[in-house]
């Protein structure tokens, strides 16, 4: 079998934890899998790196962060190939430009657009193990480029794809997915299954354990992702491992978990942003956010109030990374262009949802959420839906009780029956 594993920077955060992961991987290696790895670069080192660039300017060329930042992915490469040659498995590293693996050019967000796997293959069938550094790639000027915040998962299910290959293992620092964090409701319970649109509203909600755009590229190319902890003894025989975790399933036949709701998901990385008393014309939402999407920042939460006298108010939600910037085009471009009377803003919010298949069939889900919230004293400022979530914007010095008060009322914690979908 072909397989790709990915691990996290908790996984690869130090020499004997990168010694662990090659003693895991070799155990694949012997049984007679090829593999390919794409590590994170060390806990820690990406923000060490970036926060020198900051120390330096306050708003350093985006070209020369990808550039910084991808160099902590370079050296936990090729440490883990020194470690795998230590124990005697013929090993290769190799950066995003080397593969290559090919991006466009939006510095710091970049999006993959294809990857060549000749060199790859050949190692593989040279009986090697194959290191592929996560987050970077190379444009069609030959600049580095990185993924994001989170790009090695998207690194690893990418290569999965482009190879075809027959699982891809994401090895974290948590043994799957939760129903929440349980950090934050120690009751929380490990799925053993989960569909691929609940983990792709869960990504996209706020859940850390998978990064939205490897669930994205899972999806299109129906790759087979599982996700399971590293932190467990590295020489677990290969069969059992190979069934722990949670399964991220696309089958129609796979037992899933008949739970209405499934988990609870959460952003404490929210901005909200208004434009008061915009005239109320055709086209003003456009007027709004085109510039907003041109400056490559992703909008999440939209409302538009009822027109009163011709006029509206229009808020919208953006990352807390972005809050500055959005205030800065809000205040200097987008205000003044269509008549805004004022801008008001608030990044002291969190973004709370429900998630679950089982909310299309269900009816009463959203508004059991909503008394779970009013009977707690939590005020909601926006909501959006889908088919399978509602999301609601609260002050975020409310969102860990509005997590546990919500896990509560859908009985989370308790085991739900399994059967055929």
């Amino acid at each position: 079998m072909l397989i790709v594993q990915k691990y996290g920077g908790t996984s690869m955060g130090s020499v004997e934890r990168i010694q662990n992961v090659a003693r895991r991987v070799a155990k694949w290696h012997a049984a007679g899998h090829q593999v390919v790895v794409v590590p994170s670069a060390m806990s820690g080192e990406t923000n060490r790196l970036l926060g020198l660039a900051k120390e330096i300017s306050p708003q350093p060329d985006l070209r020369e962060l990808d550039m910084l930042a991808a160099t902590g992915e370079q050296a936990s490469s090729a440490l883990l190939a020194i470690a795998l040659m230590r124990q005697g498995v013929a090993a290769r590293s190799y950066a995003g430009w080397q593969v290559p693996v090919r991006t466009d050019s939006a510095y710091t967000k970049a999006r993959i657009r294809s990857i060549d796997d000749t060199r790859i293959r050949a190692d593989l069938d040279a009986g090697r193990v194959v290191i592929v550094t996560g987050f970077q790639g190379v444009d069609d000027e030959g600049h580095i480029t990185t993924l994001g915040r989170g790009g090695s998962d998207t690194s690893a299910v990418a290569v999965a794809a482009a190879m075809g290959a027959d699982e891809c293992l994401i090895f974290t620092d948590v043994d799957g997915v939760y129903t929440t964090d349980p950090r934050v409701v120690p009751e929380a319970r490990r799925m053993n299954v989960i569909s691929f649109e609940e983990m792709l509203e869960m990504a996209s909600l706020g859940s850390k354990v998978l990064q939205i755009r490897s669930v994205e590229f899972a999806g299109k190319y129906q790759v087979p992702l599982r996700v399971l902890s590293s932190l467990t003894d590295p020489m677990i025989p290969v069969d059992e491992e190979m069934h722990s975790g949670t399964l991220i399933t696309f089958e129609e036949d796979q037992k899933m978990e008949t739970a209405v709701v499934s988990g609870i998901a959460f952003s404490r990385d929210e901005a909200k942003v208004t434009l008061r008393n915009v005239p109320d014309t055709p086209g003003v939402a456009y007027s709004i956010l085109g510039p907003v999407a041109a400056a490559n920042i992703d909008v999440d939460m939209i409302l538009q109030n009822i027109s009163q006298q011709g006029m509206t108010d229009f808020s919208f939600t953006v990352n807390r990374n972005d809050f500055a910037r959005t205030l800065d085009l809000l205040k200097n471009q987008i205000g003044p262009a269509v008549g805004a009377g004022e801008i008001v803003s608030d990044d002291k919010v969190a973004k709370v949802s429900i998630v679950g298949i089982g909310m299309r069939s269900h009816v009463g889900v959203a508004s059991l959420m909503f008394r779970t919230l009013a009977e707690e004293g939590i005020n909601i400022q926006m909501i959006s839906t889908s088919e399978i979530k509602t999301s609601v914007l609260i002050n975020d010095k409310y969102m860990e009780l509005a997590v546990r008060a919500l896990h509560k009322a859908f009985e989370l914690d308790q085991e739900v029956v399994q059967a055929e979908a």
